[in-house]
């Protein structure tokens, strides 16, 4: 017995299968398994936001899942939000806002305002602010994070 459990779940629209240790983090999963390292480890304690994605829709972070609990489940990271070579409209926003400086935080910001965007359209400031408020950026001053999210609302 490998002590591994098989797992199978949708990943940027593609079905993926792997045989993983119970113990395995999802963020693991996803940066060492299938490569996908967009999504970034910033703290392993679930406070930066910097491996959020989207599971099922909905953004969390998944330093503090399983892998194996994603089994049946669908996730989205960061490099499956641009389709056929265009970036995705929050991804081309904190482009043109300067949304970033160093870009670590990005994947994860952008991965919970797309979650903010799909369930409010025309979020306000106050909305912005709340809602990425359990993501950490030590580089800018949020105000072109903010600035980003409107221009990404507004083009919708």
């Amino acid at each position: 017995m490998s002590g591994k459990i098989a797992v199978e779940m949708r990943v940027n629209g593609e079905t993926v299968r792997a045989e993983v240790p119970p113990r395995m983090l999802l963020v693991d999963f996803i940066r060492d398994v299938l490569g996908l390292t967009g999504t970034h480890i910033g703290c392993d304690t679930s406070h930066c936001g910097a491996c959020t994605v989207l599971f099922d829709g909905k953004a969390v972070k998944s330093c503090t899942m399983l892998a194996v609990q994603a089994r049946g489940h669908e996730i989205t990271t960061i490099e499956g939000l641009a389709r056929d070579g265009e970036l995705h409209p929050l991804q081309r926003a904190f482009q043109n806002n300067h949304g970033l400086q160093c870009g670590y935080c990005t994947p994860g910001f952008i991965m919970n305002a797309v979650e903010l965007l799909n369930r409010n359209g025309n979020p306000s400031e106050e909305e912005i602010r709340f809602h990425i408020g359990g993501n950490l950026c030590r580089c800018t001053g949020y105000v072109n994070i903010v600035k980003a999210i409107k221009e990404a609302a507004q083009g919708r």
